[in-house]
């Protein structure tokens, strides 16, 4: 079996097939006995990519064994069964031209076939080893810039901070010195007229002085003999002001920025940890309450205004206003985010297979719903306890770590932590959850958005 059988195989399936086929090969222990490729190295492979990675992850035996289970999945027998022949044929014990083996020809060139067959299969080996050093090398490219780029936004920041505080300071300065001038100017100004006034009394009582016997003398004498009023200048004096301080308040206010977007880097950093664990998640039209619009894609869900008329089958909510996602986990982490951008009410989390839908109950850990919510616009709440979020958030993720027993919610844009469930204990299958609330008039009328996950390490 070579990778080209595999490739002529995935060309015959449709394009919906294909989605499907890819859809596998992202889960987890689907087929059983196989481990799951990753999310972000399918997103965008073509078909021959696609066997590239599955020959790379489970080898050729592997592959084909996958390839088969998978299109017993999809109902692609026909395509099973042709890859079997093909197989068969390849282990027909003649070689060519039906020559039996047991012949010294036939042994020859049975060997000579499977010396051919290696140096193919060596020869493929490399240049799927060269397209997957090629990735590699784009992908780390790809991630290089995009580490650039932040660190280029994130120092910009930093930069700004320091200018706009050295600019704050300045001015602070500035305005320090240019009081004292002015106080200075003033008591200046004050002097030189009190100078003004005493010169022009020094220079009457001087002229006075030389008058003898005058009949004007002891009239004016009453009038000149005293000290015009002035000020007591013995105690007044400019104070410099301290410009030591602002410096020292100016560094204390640019070590709590640094010290803050110091914090944003790191919450970014732990988000691009956990969104590498992003799972294809879609909803579950079988859970879906008889309220609920599910777009055709099963990335969407609203409250409708009217009940449709559908089978209460046991997996169907009702009478509560949630649906599942179709996938479930039960071991590893997982993530996946949500737009609730526009909504005044929401539901999001994870729960456990065997809650009941058939009964209103508290959304909290001990009836298996780990979830946070939305009420009135603005009020959070996770196991009916307020949460104190700073910005109200318009994607959240999700994240669980099974092993770990945790589930925790990010606001995406900020990369804020809103809530975690610590020390939970995990013991059945969980299924992604969602409520997008009651309609209430239109005023809630916007979907809940599985939205895809924009991950670069």
């Amino acid at each position: 079996m070579t990778a080209r059988d595999l490739w002529n195989t995935l060309e015959d399936l449709t394009n919906d097939q294909f989605k499907q086929f890819q859809w596998f090969l992202k889960q987890d222990g689907i087929p059983i006995g196989f481990s799951a490729i990753a999310v972000a190295r399918l997103e965008g492979a073509d078909r021959q990519d696609t066997v590239d990675l599955m020959m790379q992850k489970y080898g050729c035996p592997g592959a084909l064994e996958i390839t088969m289970k998978i299109l017993g999945e999809i109902s692609r027998n026909d395509l099973k069964q042709c890859l079997l022949e093909i197989s068969s044929r390849q282990k027909d014990p003649k070689g060519h031209d039906g020559v039996p083996l047991n012949s010294d020809y036939g042994r020859k060139m049975a060997k000579l076939g499977e010396t051919m067959a290696k140096i193919k299969l060596m020869i493929q080996e490399r240049q799927m080893k060269i397209s997957e050093i090629s990735r590699s090398a784009e992908f780390s490219s790809k991630s290089a810039e995009k580490h650039i780029a932040d660190s280029v936004q994130a120092f910009a920041v930093l930069q700004q901070s320091v200018e706009r505080s050295l600019a704050n300071l300045i001015e602070a300065i500035e305005g320090k010195r240019e009081a004292t001038q002015k106080q200075a100017a003033g008591f200046i100004q004050e002097l030189e007229k009190e100078i003004s006034v005493l010169t022009k009394r020094s220079s009457e009582v001087e002229q006075l002085s030389r008058t003898a016997d005058h009949p004007d003398f002891l009239q004016s004498f009453s009038c000149l003999n005293t000290i015009p009023p002035t000020e007591n200048w013995i105690e007044v004096s400019v104070t410099p002001p301290s410009y030591g301080g602002s410096v020292g308040t100016a560094v204390n206010q640019l070590e709590d920025i640094f010290s803050e977007e110091k914090e944003k880097l790191f919450a970014k950093a732990k988000l691009k940890r956990v969104q590498q664990f992003a799972k294809d998640v879609t909803l579950d039209p079988d859970t879906a309450n008889a309220s609920l619009i599910l777009s055709y894609d099963r990335k969407q869900v609203y409250c409708g205004d009217t009940t449709q008329k559908l089978p209460d089958n046991p997996e169907r909510y009702n009478p509560a206003i949630n649906v599942l996602g179709k996938q479930s986990f039960s071991s590893g982490r997982f993530y996946y985010e949500v737009q609730v951008k526009g909504k005044t009410s929401w539901d999001l989390g994870v729960v456990k297979e065997s809650i009941n839908k058939k009964e209103l109950i508290s959304a909290i850990p001990e009836n298996g719903y780990w979830t946070i919510c939305l009420r009135e616009g603005d009020k959070y709440e996770a196991s009916a306890v307020y949460l104190s979020v700073k910005n109200q958030p318009k994607k959240v993720g999700v994240f669980v770590d099974y092993e770990k027993g945790s589930v925790s919610f990010y606001d995406v844009d900020s990369a804020d932590l809103i809530h975690s469930f610590t020390d939970c204990s995990f013991t059945e299958k969980l299924y992604p959850f969602f409520s997008p609330g009651r309609h209430y008039d239109g005023k809630n009328s916007t979907p809940l958005i599985i939205s895809p996950v924009n991950y670069t390490d």
